[in-house]
């Protein structure tokens, strides 16, 4: 099992680190050349900047199994493809069950900005969205173990 995090703006690639290393999995940081990652201790991937391209380096690399953080759909919807786990910042887990109605929503959020819609952003990340990846993250971490084992 690896850990590929999509670092060009996650807000969690330390927690995450921090959190592979207490397992001992390895840990791979994909972003592309917009993005300076000063992390000596975890391997990088820096690929050139265009759409989606960290995005296409990441999905071609993770195997069956491994486990990706991300909080892009459509990256989590190719990685489920490839039965790999994939988890957001805010420790949601991407499933065949819940990626459609998360790519419809997104669909129908990028009509409406393209319509002239202006739509709220995130609001400031909180002490407790941390607290519920990390909890959810080793929970999955856990899981993926436990299959491996069997």
């Amino acid at each position: 099992m690896k850990i590929f995090i999509d670092a060009d703006a996650c807000p969690v690639t330390s927690l995450a680190i921090e959190i592979a290393k207490e397992y001992g999995i390895g840990c791979t940081l994909i972003c592309d050349t917009s993005h300076v990652i000063a992390r000596n201790d975890v391997e990088k991937i820096i690929v050139s900047k265009g759409n989606d391209s960290a995005d296409f380096a990441l999905v071609n690399r993770i195997l069956k199994g491994d486990i990706a953080v991300t909080q892009d759909y459509g990256l989590a919807c190719m990685c489920l493809g490839k039965k790999a786990y994939i988890i957001n910042q805010n420790g949601l887990e991407y499933t065949n069950d819940n990626i459609v109605y998360l790519m419809e929503t997104r669909h129908e959020a990028k009509r409406l900005r393209m319509s002239g819609k202006r739509l709220k952003g995130p609001k400031p990340r909180t002490r407790e969205q941390d607290e519920a990846f990390c909890k959810s993250f080793r929970a999955l971490i856990e899981r993926v173990k436990d299959k491996r084992e069997e």
